[in-house]
């Protein structure tokens, strides 16, 4: 039975450049490594909609139940400037003490600590008492439309029970162990269009200005809170991202002008109740400056929430063993894949530091990755009792 290091392990997969939608060879690289501790591996591919073709993995060891599974992706955003990293993003480096690659926190590194512990519990455990899985995808940082989203549509079909699912995003804002995702806020996006009448600067009574219709939409849509969240959310907002007027002549009345706006919300809300709310402001003030409109809508999961039962209680349990940290449970920050998962099965999120995620030098400490094996491990050892 192999042995894998969460360090050489997390240094082989930042080397495939994996910038979401390409997959580089990081999929077909993590199937073998999982073969040969035993698991029955699956390439999914998915190429409908958006964007090229997606490669997805699942893998599974056994066939009783319970199904633990560990959910991840390997595709990670662009690096930018190349010259702005103090090493080359996908050449792995280690530097006092912190690991230093795209991908290093968000999240190759965590998917390497897991199959790192997994073969050291094979090792300790030649039965399981139900099985192990993985759930990779190459289209978390992207669409998200061919990645976890289909293979949870596949597993449905084939109706493969998942117990219970631990998401390995970084979840943790300063230091490992202080903090477990139970949920997520939803999230809608709008593309707003006004389409006034077009014409000469000097005989604004000739024209229909559609700039000042979509100021008054925006201050309308802006002033009034959404809601004033609840004990396990924040308040829902709403902020916009993009006001395009495409219109280069200093005296001429524009025909259109546009926006883009997202909304983060909590489940008090749902997108439609939110539609319908947004829909009769626009309505309302289009109607009076006789303009017309274009709306359309985005929605990339609801909001939800995991109540703490049996395994998130000894996940925290775990955690502060580990780190000598009481982990918080929270629902903030952006979406994640657990919004498809949550689907068929209860789970958790818990990963590295994301301080770093998206930024230039990347990193993730030793002691860190250590640490979150160790945590894996022992999961594995309690879950599986």
């Amino acid at each position: 039975m192999p042995s894998f290091n969460e360090l050489s392990l997390s240094k082989d997969l930042i080397k495939f450049p994996s910038v979401t939608p390409v997959d580089a060879g990081a999929i077909n690289f993590l199937s073998k490594k999982l073969k040969s501790l035993g698991f029955k591996c699956k390439i999914l591919e998915f190429s409908k909609g958006k964007g090229r073709p997606i490669k997805n993995l699942y893998a599974r060891l056994g066939k009783k139940q319970p199904n633990l599974c560990y959910a991840g992706h390997t595709d990670v955003v662009p690096p930018g400037d190349y010259n702005q990293w103090t090493v080359n993003p996908f050449k792995p480096t280690v530097k006092n003490g912190y690991l230093i690659g795209r991908g290093a926190n968000d999240m190759k590194s965590s998917i390497a600590c897991f199959i790192s512990a997994v073969s050291q519990y094979l090792k300790n455990n030649k039965k399981i008492n139900g099985s192990i899985s993985l759930l990779i995808t190459g289209d978390e940082e992207g669409y998200a439309t061919n990645g976890t989203k289909k293979v949870v549509e596949f597993l449905k079909k084939r109706k493969e029970k998942i117990n219970f699912c631990i998401v390995g995003e970084p979840t943790n804002p300063k230091k490992l162990g202080e903090m477990i995702k139970i949920g997520r806020r939803g999230s809608l996006t709008a593309e707003l269009e006004i389409f006034g009448t077009q014409g000469h600067i000097a005989y604004p009574h000739l024209t229909n200005n559609p700039i000042n219709t979509l100021v008054k939409i925006c201050y309308e849509l802006k002033k009034n809170k959404l809601d004033n969240g609840n004990k396990n959310f924040q308040p829902s907002n709403l902020e916009f991202t993009s006001i395009k007027v495409d219109n280069k002549a200093h005296n001429v009345i524009p025909a259109t002008a546009k926006t883009l706006f997202n909304i983060r919300y909590n489940n008090i809300q749902n997108a439609n109740k939110l539609k319908n709310k947004i829909n009769k402001i626009i309505k309302r003030i289009v109607k009076k400056s006789k303009c017309k409109y274009k709306i359309s809508y985005l929605e990339s999961g609801d909001s939800f929430l995991t109540t703490p039962g049996k395994n998130i209680l000894l996940a925290k349990k775990i955690i502060k063993n580990v780190t000598k940290i009481n982990p918080v449970f929270s629902t903030t920050g952006g979406t994640s894949d657990a919004r498809f998962i949550k689907k068929i099965a209860p789970c958790l999120e818990f990963g590295l530091v994301n301080k770093t995620m998206h930024k230039v030098d990347e990193c993730v400490s030793l002691k860190d990755l250590k640490n979150l094996k160790k945590i894996y491990f022992n999961f594995l050892k309690e879950y599986f009792k």
